[in-house]
C-alpha cells in the first residue's frame, strides 16, 4: 500500500499537468481566433505626427486619426507639443 507522501506526490502532479493542459489549450485557441474587421474606409486617416511631453519627456509617434490635423494628446496633465519630423 502506497505511503500518504506517495499519493500527495501523484495528486500534486496529476494536478499540475491539468493545469499545464488547460492553459496550453487556452494559448493555443488564443492565438487563433481572427482579428477584429477593420473599421469602414474613411473613417480614419493615415498621419504621420509625432508629440513630446514637455514635463516627462515620453514621445508618441500617432498614425492613425479621424482628421489629418489632430488635437495633440494630453500627458502629464498638459497637452504635449508637436515634433517636427527629421526626414520628411
Amino acid at each position: 500500500m502506497p505511503s500518504f507522501g506517495t499519493v500527495i506526490w501523484w495528486g500534486t502532479g496529476i494536478l499540475m499537468g491539468v493545469v499545464l493542459w488547460k492553459s496550453g489549450i487556452a494559448m493555443l485557441r488564443s492565438m487563433t481566433t481572427p482579428l477584429p474587421p477593420p473599421p469602414p474606409a474613411g473613417e480614419l486617416r493615415k498621419v504621420n505626427v509625432r508629440y513630446r511631453c514637455s514635463v516627462c519627456g515620453l514621445e508618441i509617434k500617432l498614425t492613425l486619426a479621424p482628421d489629418e490635423d489632430p488635437p495633440p494628446p494630453r500627458h502629464c496633465l498638459e497637452d504635449m507639443d508637436l515634433v517636427a519630423p527629421i526626414y520628411d
